[in-house]
């Protein structure tokens, strides 16, 4: 009976609940990587400088500021699943509303399919973490954040060929489509875990309260998601155009630069295995967002196949142990409003830094200046890591 699989533990379920969450998740990069995939007609249509095609992008992201945080205490209220299904139904929405080709309705249709988005990750993160806590937490994190690449990469391959051979309407149709058929997955399949049917009554009576010391460090992990985040955003948003520069269209463009997710969707779980059997993380994150920055920084210059599948390395290995960081900092009660907090400060940076990096563009007249921007995000998440790392051992990991 279905009641009785929701409360006899079976280990195996688990993987099979990653599996609907990750599909979930590249949904919504194959949403979000919508714009950008088509930048080059998005321009032409809508007769937009790259100031405006980056507000578009980071528009996507902007209801994160407001609703990130009440997202996990609608969580605890209404149930996970409710409110990722409210989110999946939004982004179908607002995904079919950017196939209109109406300027104002494909902003619209942005806010929406954001606005949905914003509830179903963090709550992703949450449900996840949930099935996962105590055990192989790591590598789950990691496969999950691994998903975001996946959508991203087949939106850079797909969406431009959609656009060529049929229209840039269904190609933007394509991501409310996606969205609906993830809407009846999570719908028909996903159920909590046995241990969070029947908490135990201490947490029960416990209120989801920050405490100051969670609130500041969940606030930094948060901070170096978003700064790293950021990063990745801008090679795979503004590295087409670089290419293009360079004489590409916008399909082969696409396809080169799509080979930083390909890449990333390997050693983001084998960065998750790596932490999970070694340690090390804070380690494994420095080293590999330095050589981020690094090859980054190096795009303007020699932007090759190569150097992406470098990119896709050093980006991946440091996802899962980010991921990890708010479930060091938080209570196990706290984790939806805590998510909520770390989401926020991730969708507060993108919605503003991907503009700035379009207006670095437009103002130098130089298609590599968004990837120095991005270099320089990078190396500042290595310092905010450390600043983290300092204070969590000054005031001790919250438990």
């Amino acid at each position: 009976m279905a009641l009785r699989a929701r409360t006899d533990p079976n280990p195996g379920d688990r993987w099979w609940v990653l599996g609907i969450l990750f599909l979930a998740r590249t949904a919504m990069g194959f949403q979000f990587q919508a714009v950008a995939a088509l930048s080059s007609f998005v321009i032409a249509d809508f007769g937009i400088d790259y100031a405006q095609l980056g507000w578009l992008i980071g528009l996507y992201l902007l209801p994160g500021i407001v609703i990130a945080y009440p997202s996990g205490l609608l969580g605890q209220h209404f149930g996970d699943k409710r409110i990722a299904v409210l989110g999946m139904t939004l982004m179908a929405i607002g995904g079919l509303l950017t196939a209109t080709g109406d300027y104002s309705t494909v902003l619209a249709g942005r806010l929406i399919s954001g606005a949905g988005a914003v509830l179903l990750n963090v709550l992703l993160a949450k449900m996840a973490t949930d099935w996962f806590s105590g055990r192989e937490i790591g590598t789950a994190l990691a496969l999950l954040v691994g998903s975001w690449p996946v959508g991203i990469g087949v939106a850079l391959i797909s969406l431009p060929w959609l656009a060529v051979n049929a229209t840039v309407a269904l190609a933007f149709a394509s991501t409310g489509a996606i969205a609906a058929l993830l809407l009846v997955l999570i719908a028909g399949f996903y159920h909590v875990p046995p241990s969070a049917v029947t908490p135990s009554p201490s947490e029960a009576r416990e209120r989801p309260r920050l405490s100051l010391p969670e609130f500041g460090l969940v606030s930094l992990a948060g901070g170096i998601w978003m700064l790293f985040n950021v990063g990745y955003i801008l090679v795979v948003s503004f590295g087409p155009a670089l290419l293009m520069s360079k004489g590409q269209s916008q399909q082969d463009s696409g396809f080169v630069i799509s080979w930083v997710s390909w890449t990333v969707l390997v050693t983001i779980p084998l960065g998750g295995i790596l932490i999970d059997r070694f340690g090390r993380a804070t380690t494994l994150m420095i080293v590999s967002l330095a050589a981020f920055a690094a090859g980054t920084a190096l795009m303007p210059t020699m932007p090759s196949l190569p150097l992406m599948i470098l990119l896709g390395a050093a980006a991946g290995l440091p996802a899962g142990a980010m991921m990890v960081l708010p479930g060091e900092v938080l209570r196990p009660h706290n984790r939806g409003p805590g998510m909520g907090v770390f989401f926020s400060w991730y969708y507060a940076g993108v919605a503003v830094l991907t503009p700035i990096a379009g207006i670095l563009r437009d103002a130098s007249d130089a298609p590599g200046a968004p990837l120095l921007f991005a270099a320089a995000l990078e190396l500042l998440a290595i310092a905010v890591l450390v600043l983290l790392r300092l204070l969590q051992r000054r005031l001790g990991t919250v438990s």
